[in-house]
């Protein structure tokens, strides 16, 4: 993945998770609708605990998009 693709998807990423975190969408995603975000059983949730995890979600990809942006064989796509 060339590195200028890999820092448009994180922040499309960085966007949804403000989305979520800030700007009313955890309230919007209560329920059923939060396990394609969270990616893990969260639909009995409560808007602060999407929110928690959200914010977690998006520490651990910052780390991850920060070792992909200086070690580039470390990305998640490999471009063939």
């Amino acid at each position: 993945m060339s590195t200028s693709l890999w820092i448009l998807s994180y922040i499309a990423y960085s966007i949804i998770y403000k989305w979520i975190i800030s700007w009313g969408g955890a309230k919007y995603i209560k329920g059923w609708k939060s396990v394609f975000f969270t990616d893990m059983e969260s639909s009995d949730w409560s808007t602060e605990q999407i929110r928690l995890m959200t914010l977690f979600l998006w520490l651990i990809y910052t780390i991850l998009f920060l070792i992909g942006l200086f070690h580039p064989e470390y990305r998640f796509f490999k471009s063939t």
